[in-house]
């Protein structure tokens, strides 16, 4: 009887066993760097799911029948926003209302500038004046109606600014707390540590990057306004308006014209798109060329990898923009 009785304890047990070990939400993250933070705010916790992998680009990602699987077992979805993974709009609307869904662009409260016009920036065109921060009340208030037209107009490359990292890491951890309160207390101390570590990093690129401030350079696509406007760069231009397009002759003069103009010290490509015409564009002008990547590409998986993208901008941007 006794030996009966222990048996049907055991079983009980077992029976718990995969509950508690799926007691922690199943979190599913679009891209590298949110997927950085988020993995940060959720250590010792649980792995949130990536979808696109660090060597493609958002902008024409295809989702492979693993990631629909992964959707549909998500518990929360985190992503930028349809400017910058349109992939997912159509799948995220099919998915049922339980499952929560965070738009950073729209819910995390973050700084958002507009896009800039065509690829030639006039030289102070980056100052001050288009950016703005939007409490929760004030976005959501754009949300009805208008939410596309309104959106379309941003700049989606947010988390490229220790500010907006700060944010997305403090909404992360809220939404995770709400949804997981057993785990509550640990999201906090990630999101503490992630803080105190941003702030830190901040102040050490402030420093590294304030030498080259008035060094003008040409990026391959609109993808580091906030990382120049947080620390007061000098872009002159991109390469191409559209990634997903190649830039055609009219616009190889331009920028080439736009190098000789205004003197651009530095030509950036990135390990996304490997344009042969960098070279092309640099050509006889006397500018160099560097490698600046806003997705971490070649970083393995966790916090520590937001850091280093940052650093590894600055890093870039310094050692090419340095007089020699």
């Amino acid at each position: 009887m006794r030996n009966r009785r222990l048996l049907a304890g055991l079983a009980a047990l077992v029976l718990l066993l995969p509950l508690s070990l799926q007691a922690t939400p199943r979190v599913v993250v679009s891209i590298p760097p949110i997927h950085n933070l988020v993995s940060g705010v959720m250590e010792g916790v649980a792995e949130p799911v990536l979808l696109v992998p660090g060597g493609a680009s958002p902008h024409d990602y295809a989702l492979r029948p693993s990631d629909m699987r992964h959707l549909q077992a998500a518990q929360v979805v985190i992503w930028v926003g349809r400017d910058l993974e349109g992939f997912l709009e159509r799948p995220l609307a099919r998915l049922p209302e339980s499952v929560t869904k965070v738009t950073l662009l729209k819910d995390a409260d973050l700084v958002r500038h507009a896009l800039r016009e065509g690829g030639i920036w006039e030289r102070h065109a980056h100052d001050h004046g288009h950016s703005h921060s939007h409490s929760h009340s004030h976005s959501h208030s754009h949300d009805h109606g208008h939410r596309h037209d309104h959106h379309h107009d941003l700049d989606s490359h947010v988390w490229l600014s220790p500010e907006n990292a700060t944010r997305i890491v403090r909404h992360v951890a809220g939404v995770l707390a709400d949804e997981d309160p057993d785990h509550a207390v640990r999201y906090e101390e990630n999101r503490d540590r992630i803080l105190a570590r941003l702030g830190a990093l901040d102040a050490e690129l402030q420093a590294r990057l304030t030498p080259v401030r008035g060094h003008p350079f040409i990026v391959f696509h609109d993808a580091y306004q906030y990382f120049e406007r947080h620390y007061g760069l000098t872009p002159a231009g991109s390469v191409t308006v559209d990634p997903s397009r190649p830039a055609g002759a009219r616009r190889v003069q331009e920028i080439r014209q736009r190098i000789q103009e205004t003197d651009a010290i530095c030509v950036f490509s990135e390990p996304q798109f490997r344009p042969a015409i960098v070279e092309t564009l640099i050509d006889g002008t006397g500018a160099r060329t560097g490698v600046l990547d806003p997705l971490g590409a070649e970083l393995p998986a966790g916090v520590e990898s937001y850091y280093r993208l940052l650093e590894n901008l600055g890093q870039s941007l310094v050692s090419c923009l340095t007089e020699r």
